[in-house]
């Protein structure tokens, strides 16, 4: 039930969060900055999701992979609390791939 109920919250960001500028192409990508903001962004600036937070690292400062992100959300480390369990693995994979799509720039 919970996974059926993450999977429909997802797919509503996804469809509830389009924009000008966005193309299909980047159809994960609101779901992934609507994630970042929410989950992220109180500890880690990125300035194209509009964080500033100094708490934890600046993503804007380094590029890590989708990889690395993924690691980090799903295990935590280093001060950061781990997410698996809080966000479900597409959520997870949103927010790991806008991250590592996004920093670094």
């Amino acid at each position: 039930m919970r996974a059926a109920v993450a999977a429909t919250s997802l797919l509503l960001a996804l469809a509830g969060c389009g924009g000008a500028g966005e193309t299909e192409a980047d159809g994960a990508a609101p779901a992934g900055r609507q994630l970042f903001v929410s989950n992220c962004g109180s500890c880690h600036a990125l300035a194209d999701a509009g964080t500033n937070s100094s708490a934890g690292p600046s993503l804007d400062a380094f590029a890590p992979s989708r990889e690395s992100v993924e690691e980090q959300v799903r295990h935590g480390g280093g001060g950061m609390p781990a997410f698996e369990g809080r966000l479900s693995d597409a959520e997870i994979e949103a927010v790991s791939t806008y991250a590592a799509d996004h920093a670094g720039r």
